[in-house]
C-alpha cells in the first residue's frame, strides 16, 4: 500500500498553486523532469531554511535533493533554490525510505496500467 504523503504530495506538486509546489515544479522542469509524470516521495523539513526531497521521475530515475528557501519569509518559497541534486537510483534501496520508495514504484506502474492513482 502507497504512503499517503506520496500520494497527496504528488497531488500537490501537480496541482497546487502554493509558492512552494509553484517553484518545485520549474525547478523539476529545469531537471529535465516532467511534473505531471514525477512522483514525490519526500519533501521533509531539515531546518529553518531547506527541505529534503526525493521524487522518481516517468522513467524510473530516482533522485534526492535539497531545497533552499527563507522559509521565515511569506514568499521565500517563490525563490527556492535546488541543492545537492544527485541521482540515486542504483542505491535507493539502501535508504531509509526504500520501502516508501518501492511502494511508489509499485503505485506508479498500477496507475499507468489503468489501475487507478488512489
Amino acid at each position: 500500500m502507497v504512503s499517503r504523503i506520496v500520494t497527496q504530495y504528488t497531488d500537490l506538486l501537480r496541482t497546487s498553486d502554493y509558492d512552494l509546489w509553484v517553484r518545485l515544479r520549474e525547478l523539476l522542469r529545469g531537471q529535465g523532469l516532467d511534473p505531471e509524470r514525477t512522483v514525490v516521495v519526500e519533501l521533509l523539513q531539515e531546518g529553518p531554511d531547506h527541505e529534503d526531497g526525493r521524487v522518481i521521475s516517468e522513467g524510473g530515475r530516482v533522485y534526492r535533493f535539497t531545497l533552499y528557501y527563507d522559509q521565515a519569509d511569506e514568499h521565500g518559497a517563490s525563490s527556492a533554490r535546488l541543492g545537492g541534486w544527485a541521482d540515486i537510483t542504483g542505491s535507493w534501496r539502501d535508504g531509509s525510505l526504500g520501502t516508501r520508495a518501492a511502494d511508489a514504484f509499485a503505485w506508479m506502474s498500477s496507475a499507468s496500467s489503468g489501475g487507478g492513482t488512489s
